[in-house]
């Protein structure tokens, strides 16, 4: 099953969990039958239903953390990440849509918050040893249009899409004043094939037209915003 195609599954799992019985309006807008008694159900065919939403979930690859870092706890003499907090980790598609229809999409955190999925036990910072000698690509979108790009990428991160899937860490929306921009972390900066492809495949993914560039977390601790690109696509 292609890119596209896993990621209209998952979107057919949110319609299901919205509305888990989609026959409901039909038997109530339908007329009684002689007899019948109105919100009587067999009670075979509503345990069957039962049992089918709440008994069946759909398990990920891998378990994952959402996290947040709260603008307005930020302050210039803190630490980086001092105000970071795990918010909850999942591990069915079901928990992730009960969460990501509850949450605040991008485009409605306040300017400063950064939200994280990263994989369950990584922490979404240079000193996290998984981390230690990675990367980051980043996309950029004008101010509250990353909403759609950054449900893509969380869709492609725990449906496992990526070729070098066992690269990838996480990804981060970083909401600023005049733009967002969404970064995808890789373990092993120096693998320039698993890099380019992952790169690539996150761009086509996003059917995103500009070129993005890969920095080392090596050079943005030394270099801070002088970083340069080391990968481009």
């Amino acid at each position: 099953m292609g890119l596209e195609e896993n990621l209209k599954s998952m979107n057919i799992n949110e319609e299901e969990n919205k509305n888990p019985n989609p026959n409901t309006k039909d038997e109530e807008d339908g007329e009684l039958e002689e007899g019948e008694i109105a919100g009587e159900e067999d009670d075979t065919t509503s345990s069957s239903l039962k049992k089918g939403v709440v008994e069946q979930p759909h398990p990920l690859e891998h378990s994952w953390t959402f996290w947040f870092d709260n603008a307005s706890a930020k302050s210039k003499q803190a630490t980086w990440g001092s105000s970071m907090r795990a918010i909850y980790t999942f591990s069915t598609i079901e928990q992730f849509w009960s969460l990501y229809n509850n949450i605040h999409h991008p485009s409605k955190l306040a300017v400063g918050a950064d939200f994280h999925c990263f994989k369950d036990k990584i922490e979404p910072k240079w000193e996290d040893p998984v981390c230690a000698n990675g990367g980051k690509w980043t996309v950029v979108f004008q101010k509250g249009k990353s909403d759609t790009s950054w449900l893509y990428t969380l869709l492609a991160l725990i449906g496992e899409q990526f070729e070098y899937g066992d690269e990838i860490c996480g990804a981060v929306v970083n909401v600023r004043g005049k733009q967002d921009r969404i970064a995808l972390w890789t373990k092993n900066a120096a693998n320039e094939t698993a890099q380019m492809s992952i790169g690539k495949q996150w761009k086509e993914l996003l059917d995103y037209n500009d070129t993005i560039g890969f920095i080392f977390h090596d050079d943005a601790k030394t270099l801070d915003r002088s970083a340069k690109n080391r990968y481009t696509v």
